[in-house]
């Protein structure tokens, strides 16, 4: 009978220790701060910035909780307006990072296996440096004195086109948000294309398949997963990514993320900050759903 009631005590035991630590770790950095992020976006702005006190000595003083900051968001187009620019430009990248990490994924999956592991360390070698260091780097290709301008606009030229300036534009923000989230996509489809069985490959073409529908039929099938892996890795980000489009983009290029650090660094209004945060994130939890749901009916296919 001891040993009955000692080994349930030890296995309850066992999943608190290894349960415990992650699980304090998600209360104390991700539940607590998203609480108090949904709260603030309940109160007023303080008057030199930050948050009102819920009870002011003044009685002239905006307090308490309100719906203020969201009655605010819906009643302004412009929000909506950059929160749609922010989709498309997170629905651009991650479509543009599929279509350039697939062959290279694909190139890897199918080398020498010594040759893998080479492969997959050229994918995440800019990781090893700075991320400005990076951003800094495309600053200087696409400036207005790099040989990649003045050949692009010599071009121009000799058709009669007025010159086109690569920085502080919406392509030079794209350019460097593939740069910097593309191995986000090609290490899922990656690590979903070297399982694949080659046998099933071959069933197919002894059913007289060529390789386009080998490709369409079994391949791309099979590595949906992936493909929702790595976008949901590249997406999620690039929809807050803020200074990407601070450092690389003009004056029209503001996305969400630079609209939320602008709130609470710059105007200083907490609340709006707060509640442009919270939106962002239902939008985020709306989007992966809608493409979990997507994942689960192609996945059956796999």
């Amino acid at each position: 009978m001891g040993n009955k009631t000692t080994i349930p005590s030890a296995t309850r035991l066992t999943k608190w220790l290894v349960s415990g630590p992650p699980l304090l770790f998600l209360l104390l950095l991700v539940a607590a701060p998203g609480m108090i992020t949904v709260l603030a976006s309940f109160r007023y702005p303080g008057e030199f910035g930050g948050l009102a006190p819920l009870v002011a000595a003044d009685p002239q003083t905006l307090q308490g909780v309100t719906l203020e900051t969201y009655r605010f968001f819906f009643s302004d187009f412009i929000y909506a307006e950059v929160f749609v620019k922010s989709l498309f430009m997170a629905l651009a990248t991650t479509l543009i990072c599929l279509l350039m990490a697939y062959p290279l994924a694909l190139l890897i999956a199918h080398s020498p296996k010594k040759s893998r592991n080479l492969m997959v360390l050229l994918v995440v070698l800019p990781f090893t440096s700075n991320f400005l260091i990076g951003i800094y780097a495309w600053m200087i290709i696409l400036g207005p004195q790099s040989a990649l301008s003045q050949m692009l606009n010599g071009m121009l030229h000799l058709f009669g086109i007025a010159p086109v300036h690569l920085l502080f534009s919406p392509f030079a923000v794209l350019v460097a948000l593939v740069y910097a989230h593309l191995p986000f996509m090609v290490l899922p489809l990656y690590t979903n294309l070297e399982k694949h069985d080659p046998a099933l490959l071959d069933a197919a073409q002894d059913l007289g398949a060529n390789a386009w529908q080998r490709f369409w039929r079994v391949t791309f099938p099979l590595s949906q997963p992936g493909i929702f892996a790595g976008s949901a890795l590249v997406f999620i980000p690039v929809l807050g990514m803020f200074a990407i489009p601070e450092l690389l983009g003009g004056t029209g290029d503001m996305l969400v993320g630079n609209l939320i650090k602008e709130q609470f660094l710059g105007t200083r209004d907490w609340p709006f900050g707060s509640t442009l945060s919270i939106l962002l994130t239902v939008a985020v939890l709306l989007i992966v759903w809608l493409a979990v749901r997507l994942g689960g009916r192609g996945g059956r296919y796999a």
